[in-house]
């Protein structure tokens, strides 16, 4: 078991949510290839990136503990099914002037870590904890009123990767191997839409001699790089805590769609905004307290 490094999971989550903030950035480039091919390409590249990655980041003895535990590779089952979800709904939603939706979805995110770690992983919140997760929960709250409809776009991203964060923490699984074998389980898939789509924009020739063809294999470490941090800082970390720092995604998420592709942004919008970036303020200086108190105690330790 990996002794938890609080400072390195705070970096790696930082390093993830910012890459993944950004991403609206890859996916308008590739807009002209549908949603669903977009996914495709990602599980594709993501597999042979993340295979050859493992051949040079060594990891002894990974497949034959999966061989020997059956029921860790029906897990990653699992949560490569959450994610090819979540990467399926996040392509669409910025494809379709939904950006606002998605960094919703990404706000709601957190509020769900938080209930997921008290109610499974018997996570205890600190009073400063609570003030940040009510104060983002009024935000959150506000948005859900005046939306008028079930937002189904930042529903499905806010669970499909609350849950999916949940079973790689839990999975005894490290972080790259895992990765890799999740896209590997998804790669028939990928093969078989492929195969009956013949009409698909990666099926015609001009395709391979075309741009398209290198944007859509960077897909492989556009994807990997912010998973293999994520995974990384789940294990460092308190549940919630990670929850806290998605907070940096979906703000920049937020300030892509009205500063750069002019989607509009409402007063109520700025104003559950505001409530949110204070709950980040408050949860962020408790986190500081805290890793100070436990700096204390281990150099009186010591």
């Amino acid at each position: 078991m990996t002794t938890a490094n609080p400072r390195r999971g705070y970096l790696l989550g930082i390093c993830a949510y910012t890459i993944w903030g950004l991403f609206p950035l890859y996916f308008k480039a590739v807009a002209q290839v549908p949603a669903l091919e977009i996914i495709v390409h990602r599980i594709l590249w993501s597999a042979l990136f993340g295979a050859l990655l493992l051949l040079v980041w060594k990891h002894p003895r990974w497949l034959s503990d999966l061989r020997d535990n059956p029921r860790r590779i029906a897990v990653l089952v699992g949560s490569g099914s959450l994610i090819a979800v979540n990467w399926l709904v996040y392509v669409w939603a910025v494809n379709n002037g939904r950006m606002l939706e998605a960094s919703l979805g990404y706000y709601i995110n957190p509020l769900i870590n938080v209930l997921l770690g008290m109610l499974l992983l018997g996570e205890r919140l600190r009073r400063l904890q609570w003030l940040a997760v009510g104060l983002a929960s009024i935000g959150v709250a506000q948005q859900l009123w005046l939306a008028g409809h079930v937002p189904w776009v930042s529903l499905a991203l806010a669970f499909s990767f609350a849950f999916y964060g949940l079973i790689r923490k839990q999975a005894p699984v490290a972080a790259l191997p895992g990765l890799v074998v999740e896209t590997w389980l998804l790669v028939p898939f990928a093969v078989a839409w492929l195969a009956f789509n013949a009409d698909a924009v990666s099926m015609q020739a001009s395709f391979w001699t075309s741009t398209q063809v290198l944007w859509l294999a960077a897909a492989g470490p556009v994807t990997l790089v912010p998973l293999l941090c994520f995974n990384a800082a789940a294990r460092h970390l308190p549940y919630a805590a990670l929850g806290f720092l998605q907070y940096v995604a979906p703000t920049l998420v937020l300030l892509q769609a009205v500063l750069l592709f002019d989607e509009h942004l409402s007063t109520s919008t700025l104003i559950a905004f505001g409530f949110i970036w204070a709950a980040l303020v408050i949860y962020s200086v408790d986190a500081w307290r805290s890793l100070q108190r436990n700096k204390l105690l281990v150099a009186a330790q010591d």
